[in-house]
């Protein structure tokens, strides 16, 4: 059962765009990052990329968050769909470390992190959601709480993924 903690999107453009509870999304990722290091157990970055736009490639807000820097050791993958599999080699690295669990952090909930997680299950990954430590924006439908609580409640929970606070990752070990 080798894991890997997977940090999709946490990037300085779209930080700087002030996601759904920014401050507390940003604190609990970094303390399951912080878990992660501390377990040995691999932890990879995904950054999303364009050809141009707010994240393009190379520019200052398609970097990972700076909060959250990647070690020299960690892998960092470019991804251009809103699945972290398609055409990013992800996959291949997993399955060459024979990595199994996966654990997601990042944004966006109803893009990335959702296309992710089905994609993943459906390649036979066990994953993890770390609930506290995944954001989104309001847009003219839906609060990004209403989204949230939608995808955590009505898509993901017992069907494609299991949940878990920051708390309840931390007090594992």
């Amino acid at each position: 059962m080798a894991q890997a903690l997977i940090v999709i999107d946490i990037q300085e453009g779209l930080i700087n765009e002030n996601p759904y509870d920014a401050k507390n999304f940003i604190v609990n990722t970094k303390a399951i990052i912080r878990y992660f290091r501390d377990q040995n157990i691999e932890v990879i970055f995904v950054r999303h990329s364009e050809d141009e736009g707010l994240l393009a490639t190379g520019s200052d807000n398609w970097q990972v968050y700076h909060e959250l820097k990647p070690q020299e050791n960690e892998k960092i993958f470019n991804k251009y769909y809103n699945s972290i599999f398609k055409n990013s080699e992800l996959k291949e690295y997993l399955d060459s470390k024979s990595i199994t669990d996966l654990t997601f952090v990042g944004m966006q909930v109803e893009f990335c992190i959702d296309t992710s997680v089905k994609v993943g299950f459906e390649y036979g990954y066990k994953i993890t959601i770390v609930e506290d430590a995944i954001s989104t924006f309001d847009n003219i439908h839906l609060s990004a709480n209403q989204i949230l609580s939608f995808y955590k409640e009505k898509i993901w929970r017992n069907r494609f993924a299991q949940l878990r606070t920051t708390k309840e990752i931390l007090a594992i070990n």
